[in-house]
């Protein structure tokens, strides 16, 4: 069995580690979050590479940022992580079209993280994730991610 990351959106960091309570996580059908099984696309250094080709941040400046990765709330058995998602992804992402996910999709997909993944399978992945951001910033919120092991 592998590790599950969901993302998800919430007001704040105190309601977002609330999904730790959920039967499921975010993409259970009463969670109350808006959330997607986007991928097996890790928080932490894969999307942080994503924001440093998005946005042209050095990766190391990304990685600077207290939300990148930051592990916010875990659960008592250590199985499932809420895990938080920096605000300018969220906002690189929120006014990103098609166009320029898909073109980042390509670099993105020759990382070393990331070798012979697919760039339209990527794309797809940053389109989805683009929506929930488009949809977090709606409504003000901040992105998130539940990691299961």
């Amino acid at each position: 069995m592998g590790v599950l990351y969901d993302y998800f959106s919430a007001p704040n960091d105190e309601q977002a580690v609330q999904v730790l309570e959920v039967e499921g996580g975010p993409t259970s059908a009463d969670s109350g979050f808006d959330a997607g099984t986007l991928g097996g696309i890790d928080p932490v250094v894969q999307l942080g590479t994503l924001e440093a080709l998005l946005t042209g941040t050095p990766y190391d400046d990304v990685t600077d940022d207290a939300r990148a990765g930051h592990n916010l709330a875990m659960s008592e058995d250590y199985d499932r992580i809420v895990i938080t998602v920096t605000d300018a992804l969220a906002t690189a992402l929120a006014a990103a079209d098609d166009a320029r996910l898909a073109e980042v999709a390509e670099p993105w997909s020759q990382t070393e993280e990331l070798e012979g993944a697919d760039p339209a399978q990527l794309a797809a992945f940053a389109r989805d994730l683009a929506a929930l951001a488009r949809r977090a910033a709606a409504s003000d919120h901040r992105l998130y991610c539940w990691t299961c092991i």
